[in-house]
């Protein structure tokens, strides 16, 4: 009856963002991107004028672009309606998903969270002696003399390798400004802190990467009591079966996410 009284206060509402996977650009559906979480993420601060967003993150990380873009998407919005937001760890919330967090004014994790790996790695493979023993002769015409940077079927040249490296920094300045801009004094002073080694949740206390040990729901009826209302966003999903080619996107993507995870101990 009181929800159809207008005078009367309603129950506190938040809402919840389910942050789940490995960050990488792709259409709809397929991971944590800028595309599939802009209507999500718009309607979460729009609905119901929520008292707070609270975002509940499993992410081993990704793309640095699709964190940028959609941590940005948060910030600007929780600024725009003046709503705070609260990021809650589940298993990891490490590289790109420790971006994503660092989107909240108050990060809480598990004791036993995985937290941190605040930098950026490559990974690929050479092929040069394969070819070699198999008998294959590989053919590669280009304009431009820096076309075929890091092919994995010739041998590596310490330019490129450079090269990489150059960019790789460059991105990882931008990661350590974000998570500086949003932690601030609470970082503590630590050599480690973006080497992009990682810790437990308790550990990432200690070193202000998080604020605390707490759980979504109980930490949300503290802050705003106990009859806080609770509504859930996330990504539409079809009703019918994908089939071919977006079958295959999704078990490489799949891999992908395993493998990420696997980094930190997880599978």
């Amino acid at each position: 009856m009181k929800r159809f009284i207008p005078f009367l206060d309603k129950d506190p509402k938040v809402s919840v963002i389910r942050l789940q996977g490995a960050i990488a650009a792709g259409g709809r559906g397929q991971g944590i991107n800028d595309a599939t979480y802009a209507p999500v993420i718009e309607k979460a601060f729009a609905k119901g004028k929520p008292v707070a967003v609270a975002l509940a993150i499993n992410s081993p990380g990704g793309s640095p672009v699709q964190s940028a873009l959609v941590a940005s998407r948060i910030r600007r919005l929780a600024e725009e309606k003046d709503i705070p937001v609260y990021a809650f760890v589940e298993d990891v919330a490490a590289s790109g998903g420790y971006w994503l967090a660092c989107a909240a004014d108050e990060i809480w994790v598990d004791h036993s969270s995985i937290v941190g790996s605040i930098g950026v790695i490559s990974a690929t493979f050479g092929f040069v002696e394969a070819l070699q023993k198999i008998g294959v002769e590989r053919r590669v015409y280009t304009a431009g003399e820096d076309k075929s940077i890091l092919d994995p079927f010739r041998p590596e040249r310490a330019e490129d390798v450079e090269r990489l490296m150059d960019i790789q920094r460059d991105i990882h300045g931008a990661f350590i400004e974000h998570v500086k801009t949003r932690r601030g004094d609470r970082l503590a002073e630590d050599k480690d802190l973006f080497t992009g080694a990682f810790w437990t949740g308790v550990a990432s206390v200690d070193l202000g990467l998080a604020d605390g040990l707490g759980h979504l729901v109980p930490k949300m009826k503290e802050v705003f009591g106990d009859k806080v209302k609770f509504s859930a966003y996330g990504p539409k999903k079809g009703l019918l079966p994908r089939l071919g080619a977006q079958v295959m996107a999704d078990l490489d993507h799949g891999l992908e996410e395993r493998m990420l995870y696997a980094r930190f101990g997880l599978n």
